[in-house]
C-alpha cells in the first residue's frame, strides 16, 4: 500500500490544465509556453491558499519540459522563502549563482515566495538582476501583499492576479473529491465547509479531510457546525431580530448562552457579518461597523460592545434588566471528603518519546499526525495527556477510530487521555520546535506555530 497523503496534497494540481478557477492566469501562461514567449520575471499576487505557489512550481517544470511530481527535486528549480531570507546577503548569494548555467533544463528558475518580505537593500540588489537578467534565468515571485512590492520590481515583471475560488467552483470541487474518496457527506454539510474555507483551496480541502474522520456514516450539516464551532443560522437570525427590535434582554441571553457553549466570539462575529452582507439593512450599519473589531484581545467583550453599545444609548435601556443584575453568590456547600482508598501499587515507569510517537502515528495516519503535531502534551505516571488547541482537533482525535490509532501506537503500559487545551498546566511539554514560540506561550498562553508546508493547495 502506498503512503497516505493529506487530501490537499493528494489533489494539488501538477499541470496548468489541472488548475481550477484561475483560467485568467493559466490560459495566458499556456499560450506563452506554446509560443515560446517566456518572460524572465513573473509576479503572482493574491490571497493565501488560491494557488500562487502551485502555479509557480508547475510553470517552473513546464518551461523546462520536466514532468512534475509533487515530491521531485530538480537542481534547476530553486525555491526561496523571502520571509526567512529577507537580507541583502541572501539575495546577493542567489544572484551570484544565477551566472551558473542550468544543468538539466533550458532555464534556471527561482521561485521567491512572500517576496514582499525582502528588505529594501535586498529589493535593490534583485532589481539590478531583473534589469539585465541572464538569458537562462527566470524569476517567479509570489506575494499576498502586492502593494508592498516596489513599483520598480512590478514594472519589470509580468503580473498575474490570482483570486479566491467562487462558491460554486469550490462546492463542485469538494463534491468531486468527496466522491473519489468515498466520503459520505451531504450537500448542506459541504456548503458549510465552503463558507468556512473562504475560497481557499488549501483551507477548504483540509477542512474536508478533517471532517471526513468524524464518522464513517453520512456527515450532516449539524456534524460540521458542531465540529467547526460554527453557529447555527437560527441563532444569528434571532440575534439580529433582537438587535433590530432593541430587545436588550434577549441579546444578552443569547450571547451569554452561545459563548458559554464554547463557540468563539470571532467565529460568531464572522458569521453575523456574512449574514448582514447578504441581507443588508440600514439598522445594521452601526453593528457592521463594530463587528470587524471582534478579534485579538478580549473578543468576547468586543462582541458584547458591538451589540449592546447602541442599545445602551437608547433611553428605554438605560437600566439593565434585573435578570442580568449582579446577585450575591450562593452559600458554599459543605465539602464532604471521600473515604481514603488504600494506596495503589504504582506501575514501573515506561520510557516515552514524543518524536517517536509522532513518527509512529504518521505512518498509521498522516491526517491524524497533522493534527497531533499541533497539540501540546504531558507525560507523567505512564499517562500521556494530549491537549488539542481548538475544539475541532479535540473532536477529531476523540472519534473512536482515531483514538484507537492514537492508543495503538503508544508503547505498552501507557494510557491515553485527551482533554481541552485550556486545561494544560504551565509546565506541559510542547510539541512546537520553535523555542521563541515556547517563550511567548509561557507569557501569553498557548501559541501555535502555523505550518502550511509551503503548499497553497
Amino acid at each position: 500500500m502506498g503512503e497516505m497523503k493529506a487530501l490537499y496534497r493528494k489533489y494539488r494540481p501538477t499541470k496548468l490544465s489541472e488548475v481550477i478557477g484561475q483560467e485568467r492566469v493559466t490560459k495566458p501562461l499556456e499560450n506563452s509556453l506554446k509560443t515560446g514567449n517566456i518572460s524572465h520575471a513573473y509576479l503572482f499576487t493574491g490571497p493565501r491558499g488560491c494557488g500562487k505557489t502551485s502555479v509557480a512550481r508547475i510553470l517552473a517544470h513546464e518551461v523546462n519540459g520536466f514532468g512534475y511530481k509533487i515530491e521531485d527535486n530538480y537542481t534547476d528549480i530553486i525555491e526561496i522563502d523571502a520571509a526567512s531570507n529577507t537580507g541583502v546577503d541572501n539575495i546577493r548569494d542567489l544572484i551570484e549563482k544565477t551566472i551558473i548555467a542550468p544543468t538539466e533544463g533550458k532555464y534556471k528558475v527561482y521561485i521567491i515566495d512572500e517576496v514582499h518580505m525582502l528588505s529594501k537593500s535586498a529589493f535593490n540588489a534583485l532589481l539590478k538582476t531583473l534589469e539585465e537578467p541572464p538569458k537562462h534565468v527566470i524569476f517567479i515571485m509570489a506575494t499576498t501583499d502586492a502593494y508592498k512590492v516596489p513599483i520598480t520590481i512590478t514594472s519589470r515583471s509580468q503580473v498575474y492576479n490570482f483570486q479566491l475560488a467562487t462558491h460554486d467552483v469550490m462546492l463542485n470541487h469538494l463534491k468531486a473529491i468527496a466522491k473519489k474518496e468515498k466520503i459520505n457527506i451531504n450537500d448542506d454539510a459541504l456548503e458549510q465547509i465552503v463558507i468556512r474555507g473562504g475560497g481557499s483551496f488549501r483551507d477548504s480541502i483540509s477542512l474536508l479531510d478533517q471532517i471526513s474522520t468524524l464518522s464513517d456514516k453520512d456527515i450532516t450539516k449539524e456534524d460540521v457546525l458542531s465540529a467547526l464551532g460554527i453557529p447555527d443560522e437560527q441563532i444569528i437570525n434571532q440575534l439580529l431580530e433582537a438587535y433590530e427590535n432593541g430587545d436588550f434582554s434577549t441579546i444578552t441571553d443569547i450571547l451569554h448562552t452561545t459563548l458559554d457553549s464554547g463557540l468563539k466570539a470571532e467565529i460568531l462575529a464572522e458569521n453575523i457579518i456574512r449574514n448582514i452582507i447578504s441581507n443588508p439593512k440600514p439598522k445594521f450599519l452601526p453593528l457592521l461597523q463594530r463587528l470587524p473589531e471582534v478579534k485579538d484581545s478580549f473578543p468576547e467583550a468586543k462582541l458584547l460592545v458591538a451589540f449592546l453599545a447602541e442599545a445602551a444609548e437608547r433611553p428605554q435601556f438605560a437600566t439593565l434588566p434585573t435578570k442580568v443584575a449582579h446577585t450575591a453568590p450562593p452559600e458554599p456547600k459543605p465539602v464532604v471528603m471521600p473515604p481514603k482508598e488504600p494506596a495503589k501499587k504504582t506501575s514501573a515507569p515506561v520510557d516515552f518519546s514524543w518524536e517517536d510517537y509522532l513518527s509512529s502515528v504518521h505512518d498509521a495516519s498522516p491526517t491524524i499526525f497533522s493534527i497531533l503535531e499541533k497539540c501540546t502534551y504531558q507525560y507523567s505516571g505512564n499517562i500521556l495527556t494530549i491537549y488539542p488547541a481548538v475544539s475541532i482537533q479535540k473532536k477529531i482525535l476523540e472519534a473512536a477510530k482515531n483514538k484507537a490509532i492514537l492508543a495503538k501506537n503508544l508503547p505498552s503500559g501507557i494510557s491515553l487521555e485527551i482533554t481541552d487545551g485550556k486545561n494544560r498546566p504551565k509546565n506541559t511539554d510542547k510539541s512546537a520546535k520553535n523555542p521563541e514560540l515556547s517563550k511567548i506561550s509561557d507569557i501569553m498562553g498557548e501559541v501555535q506555530e502555523v505550518k502550511t508546508d509551503g503548499v497553497p493547495f
